[in-house]
């Protein structure tokens, strides 16, 4: 199935902006989902990394007009690599005990972002070199 990056751009908007309202303001919940015990310094840095994924979502929400380019490109490339980061982290954790099977659910959800992205990119490329 192929995405277009407007659909894609649209669908990580909003799942950054959940994701930042679930960070800061109930990282407990979703701590219990990973098996991780929350605590005062855990929260500090769930409500930052709630800031992070508000600004990664008005980012979004705001390129998916944007027709292929650099910035375009820039964008996705990032997004890549934080996923595909993310991915292994989680993955590494759960392997070595420090977080329990609900985190694979957080690494399939990066993992396939990732590489809908991949997708997005590698189809606007090839518009690009055709057109």
């Amino acid at each position: 199935m192929q995405l277009s990056f407007r659909a894609l751009s649209t669908f990580t908007a909003a799942l950054c902006f959940l994701l930042a309202l679930v960070w800061g303001l109930m990282p407990n919940w979703l701590l219990s989902i990973w098996s991780i015990e929350y605590s005062l310094a855990v929260g500090v840095v769930a409500r930052r990394s709630a800031m992070l994924f508000a600004a990664l979502g008005v980012m979004f929400y705001r390129v998916r007009n944007e027709a292929p380019s650099i910035t375009r490109h820039a964008l996705s490339n990032g997004f890549m690599v934080g996923c595909w980061g993310l991915t292994a982290l989680g993955f590494g954790e759960w392997l070595n005990g420090h977080a329990g099977p609900g985190i694979l659910l957080a690494v399939v959800f990066e993992l396939a972002l990732g590489l809908a992205f991949l997708q997005t990119q590698r189809v606007s490329m090839e518009l690009e070199t055709v057109g």
